[in-house]
């Protein structure tokens, strides 16, 4: 049984990852905020306006105990999914937790653009993720088993890393050579 967590910033690289990761061990791969979506029939950005943050981490919170207790997975989890006290302890407990960590400038590049990620919904962008990161980067350190470094690497280095920490049997057949 497998069961492992990615964790990190908005921008690190957890979905695509993810979806790698799981292709190369031949386990299932869900994104938390995809399950969210699809269990509450609307996009996060409209959660975030009808039911505030709060509203949006106890929805985030259920649909954390629930993929955590899933074998044979690969979870790519929301950026603020380590906020709650009791998702970290899921995380920590259930599985193997990855801390794909990014810098901030990384972040920029990579979420330029976007129009799906409401914390980033104001004049300064660069402040925010910084703002983020300063309260949020002890919290990804404290819950990991690891941490992978994600800025300017390839997805298939990042899953390789991944693989080789926590000693199991890859199959490389058709990964993608995409940056993360």
């Amino acid at each position: 049984m497998h069961r492992i967590f990615l964790i990190g910033p908005m921008g690190s690289g957890k979905t695509a990852v993810g979806r790698q990761l799981a292709k190369a061990l031949n386990l299932a791969f869900h994104d938390s905020d995809v399950e969210i979506e699809q269990r509450t029939g609307v996009d996060i950005p409209y959660i975030f306006d009808k039911e505030g943050e709060a509203g949006f981490r106890q929805r985030e919170r259920e649909v954390i105990d629930a993929l955590t207790q899933l074998d044979n997975v690969v979870i790519a989890t929301g950026g603020g999914a380590i906020l709650l006290p009791e998702n970290r302890e899921h995380l920590r407990s259930r599985g193997n937790v990855v801390y794909l960590r990014t810098s901030v400038d990384q972040q920029l590049e990579r979420t330029r653009g976007t129009r799906t990620r409401p914390l980033l919904f104001t004049d300064d962008p660069k402040q925010r993720l910084t703002d983020l990161l300063t309260v949020r980067a002890p919290l990804y350190e404290s819950t990991a088993t690891f941490t992978i470094d994600t800025d300017g690497r390839r997805v298939t280095t990042v899953v390789d890393d991944i693989v080789h920490r926590l000693g199991i049997t890859a199959r490389h057949s058709d990964q993608c050579p995409q940056n993360v």
